[in-house]
């Protein structure tokens, strides 16, 4: 749990066992009076574990495969060394029928060290 969970389950405990306002809860937390009682249901079914964000331990949504940034830094390294990031990706994607965003390109290329970022 996060400390900002920690201080929410606090306030949803003292919801459900100690009667406190659940309009006083959702001013203490910045949320709707609606939310904290949908939390405090979750509280009473799944004790705290239930205000725990479900998204723990989950890869995010916009990672790269497995061996994908590996294997484009080693096209960039042969091939392309001497571009910069805008024409490696276009080539990428030409050539190899790899489709990355310019700036996923060029982090890839800052962190190899083929490419210097200028102010």
């Amino acid at each position: 749990m996060s400390l900002r969970e920690v201080d929410r389950c606090k306030v949803i405990q003292t919801v459900v066992e100690d009667g406190l306002m659940v309009w006083r809860a959702a001013e203490k937390l910045g949320i709707s009076k609606r939310q904290v009682e949908r939390l405090a249901a979750r509280y009473r079914q799944h004790g705290a574990q239930g205000l725990v964000s479900r998204k723990w331990g989950r890869p995010g949504h916009n990672q790269l495969r497995p061996g994908l940034e590996s294997r484009v830094r080693g096209l960039i390294r042969d091939t392309y060394a001497d571009f910069g990031p805008t024409l490696a990706c276009e080539k990428l994607r030409e050539r190899h029928g790899i489709a990355l965003a310019r700036e996923t390109v060029r982090r890839i290329m800052i962190d190899a060290g083929f490419w210097v970022p200028r102010k």
